[in-house]
């Protein structure tokens, strides 16, 4: 176990975000995770929405890691992971009715967050439910101060990363047909924004 790839967020964060997910996620078959990290979540998803399917992605370089955990520790319903970058032409998954990822768009691009979003458009079933969970600003403004302090670590490791707009990414969702659902605010100042697609 000690030998695992851990993170602490991830850890904190699972039990309030899977509180949601068994209640949107309660009619999908399949779930496509968007960078599974460690496979904390892959994990512990899996064991507590046995209904579906999980399917975990990230790049090619993190499998090993979340392979390592799978293998300890993932119930029957969790397939292997996925090599996934979003900003691939055609994504290795299709038919796909529920989509997770979390901490994800503020790390990544903002041309590979408009990537993410059109690779979804090919891949979603109409009906299809996608959350993102992680740290939004509303209109153009941080919801905390720590927040606007994370904004400037991320920019001083990776002057392409930052907390994103929420309204720059539902807009991105509704040209792909998603409406949001829901808005919840959850622990450590993040945000799980909901929508459907159709």
């Amino acid at each position: 176990m000690n030998n695992l790839a851990f993170s602490q967020a991830a850890e904190n964060n699972k039990a309030p975000i899977l509180r949601i997910l068994r209640e949107v996620f309660a009619q999908t078959r399949i779930v496509l995770e968007i960078g599974s990290g460690t496979g904390q979540h892959a994990v512990h998803f899996g064991r507590g929405l046995p209904h579906l399917v999980w399917q975990p992605s990230d790049l090619a370089h993190n499998l090993p890691d979340i392979q390592a955990r799978l293998a300890a520790e993932a119930p029957a319903n969790v397939l292997a992971p996925l090599a996934l970058d979003v900003a691939m032409q055609v994504w290795p998954v299709r038919d796909i009715d529920g989509l997770f990822s979390a901490n994800a768009v503020h790390i990544m691009s903002w041309a590979h967050v408009t990537q993410m979003f059109q690779g979804m458009g090919e891949i979603l079933c109409d009906q299809a439910i996608v959350c993102l969970y992680g740290p939004f600003r509303y209109g153009g403004a941080f919801t905390t101060p720590s927040n606007a302090q994370f904004d400037v670590w991320l920019k001083q490791r990776d002057p392409l990363s930052g907390v994103r707009d929420f309204e720059a990414v539902d807009a991105l969702a509704r040209a792909q047909g998603l409406r949001l659902l829901a808005d919840y605010d959850m622990p450590a100042n993040n945000q799980l924004l909901v929508w459907r697609r159709g």
